[in-house]
């Protein structure tokens, strides 16, 4: 199988080789950019499987370099991980509404980096589904065609619109979602939902789920995510 193309992103050199370095130990071809002028150019020169995107870039900064790629048809598909500093929240909540797929804080282990990129990679190669999939983690059931959901065995009921936002988080584990993210997923645009009507739904699901509630974790200042 022909290894994987990761363009890594980052004016700062020594992070770039760290990164560089554990990617390619990893078996994976890296590409490494320095600017997000450049990070724009070996994209689409480089067609990478996925990017390794920092925030914080001089000229062309991250965000701006993440909107650029998602708005162009060659490029909107590559999955982007960003690199953010801790108190950037509200740059993490832009950058996963623009499209970027995960994210990871500096000062950050190498690790955990490697198991944040297999998993976006591996989310892009699960096949498509004709029809909606039981979803199983530990002792909590989702059936999405039949609109039922177990704890134990034990039947949850739940509102439409809880399953949804049930459905949205679950399908994605370890994704963070932001409350915008979670409203379209689960209802699609223009429904006159707030991001804080969000967190009622949450707080209700989580209480009707018991044991399993904490599937669904909190990412201060950021959104939910469902536990891998």
């Amino acid at each position: 199988m022909q290894a994987k193309t990761i363009l890594v992103v980052d004016d700062e050199k020594d992070i770039r080789e760290l990164v560089r370095y554990n990617l390619a130990r990893d078996g994976y071809k890296v590409e490494c950019a320095a600017s997000g002028e450049d990070a724009l150019r070996l994209t689409r020169s480089v067609a990478p499987d996925l990017i390794v995107l920092d925030l914080m870039l001089p000229g062309v900064d991250g965000l701006e370099v993440c909107k650029r790629l998602k708005a162009d048809r060659q490029t909107a598909a590559v999955p982007v991980i960003m690199l953010t500093a801790k108190g950037e929240d509200a740059d993490v909540v832009a950058g996963l509404e623009l499209g970027a797929d995960d994210y990871v804080i500096k000062p950050f282990s190498p690790r955990v980096l490697l198991a944040r990129v297999r998993a976006v990679l591996r989310r892009g190669e699960e096949p498509a589904e004709a029809e909606p999939a039981i979803i199983h983690r530990g002792d909590l059931l989702i059936d999405p065609a039949r609109h039922q959901v177990t704890v134990s065995g034990e039947p949850v009921t739940l509102t439409a619109l809880e399953m949804r936002v049930l459905i949205a988080l679950a399908r994605r584990p370890g994704l963070v979602l932001t409350r915008y993210q979670i409203v379209d997923a689960s209802q699609g645009e223009g429904v006159g939902v707030t991001d804080r009507s969000v967190d009622v739904h949450i707080v209700a699901l989580r209480r009707k789920l018991g044991a399993c509630g904490p599937l669904i974790e909190t990412v201060r200042g950021i959104g939910y995510r469902f536990k891998e």
